[in-house]
């Protein structure tokens, strides 16, 4: 034990620096196969006809669609295209992952499932009570 403490000493000293690099970071989960696809790196005047004819060149586009912001309209940046099957929407990543639409690169990759989410706490107690007497 004190050997390799001192090995690890003796290591630090005539290192150039004392940076260690971070760990790698972990892979991120990948989603199920479906036939929900989630696009994103969309350029702001991308619509969802466009995107529609993009990824329809690779199979039966059932819908597509561009989440857009409330206010100016324009696209949030992301979208979603379901295909009629699992292996066109395969086909689909393959055909349209890490291409250019509209002058941007959009990566596509399979839909996560939506999280159910949690119903509103009520709003914590004050104290006070009121009575009417």
């Amino acid at each position: 034990m004190a050997a390799a403490a001192a090995r690890a000493g003796f290591r630090r000293m005539f290192s150039v620096s004392g940076f260690t690099p971070p760990p790698p970071p972990a892979a991120r989960p990948v989603a199920d196969p479906c036939n929900n696809l989630f696009v994103s790196g969309l350029n702001k005047r991308t619509t969802s006809v466009g995107l529609r004819e993009a990824f329809s060149k690779f199979g039966q586009v059932i819908e597509a669609r561009v989440i857009t912001d409330r206010i100016s309209g324009y696209s949030r940046g992301f979208g979603f295209v379901k295909y009629a099957t699992v292996e066109e929407a395969g086909e689909g990543i393959k055909g349209m992952d890490g291409k250019f639409l509209d002058g941007w690169v959009i990566f596509a990759e399979y839909a996560k499932q939506r999280e159910a989410q949690q119903p509103a706490q009520p709003a914590a107690s004050t104290g006070y009570q009121y009575s009417n007497q």
